[in-house]
């Protein structure tokens, strides 16, 4: 998953995913809020850096992906390098973590640590299990904007002027 720190760098972060080797076989951009959080992070709950987490995770979008590979979950747990941020700068500087992430909170990526949890996340973002129904789409775009450039544009040689 990636998290709402890194919203303005998921380009850069899925492509890096996908240059290292992942497939990503389903993608999925939603919103937490308190009662989705409370599940996504159950076992957090109670301890103390979990309202810090509550808060972040709920103050912007979050993309869930699936990736399939052999070695997957242990491929990216290594790919996107240790939980805090700058442990990842010192032991693993070319991470997900080190270069997108700012904190042990604000650490640009989520990462299932066994199978187990996969599922579980999979489920939780994706369905699939006869009792998990996923977590709607409720990401609301509205401090972007979108550029189209028509292949017609750059073939005609019109890139770079104004054109009203």
């Amino acid at each position: 998953m990636i998290k709402p720190c890194s919203y303005t760098n998921f380009g850069k972060i899925i492509d890096a995913t996908q240059a290292n080797g992942f497939t990503i076989q389903k993608l999925k951009m939603s919103r937490f809020t308190k009662e989705t959080v409370a599940q996504f992070y159950g076992e957090h709950i109670g301890k103390p850096f979990f309202p810090d987490l509550e808060a972040f995770v709920t103050s912007d979008v979050v993309i869930g992906m699936e990736l399939v590979g052999e070695g997957a979950i242990k491929g990216w747990r290594q790919f996107i390098g240790p939980t805090n941020t700058q442990t990842a700068k010192a032991e693993a500087p070319h991470s997900i973590r080190a270069i997108y992430g700012t904190d042990a909170t604000k650490n640009a990526v989520h990462g299932s640590d066994a199978l187990e949890s996969s599922a579980r996340e999979r489920s939780f973002f994706f369905g699939g299990s006869a009792t998990a129904r996923p977590m709607k789409t409720t990401a609301v775009l509205d401090n972007c904007s979108l550029c189209i450039i028509k292949p017609h544009i750059i073939r005609d040689g019109l890139l770079g002027q104004v054109i009203d």
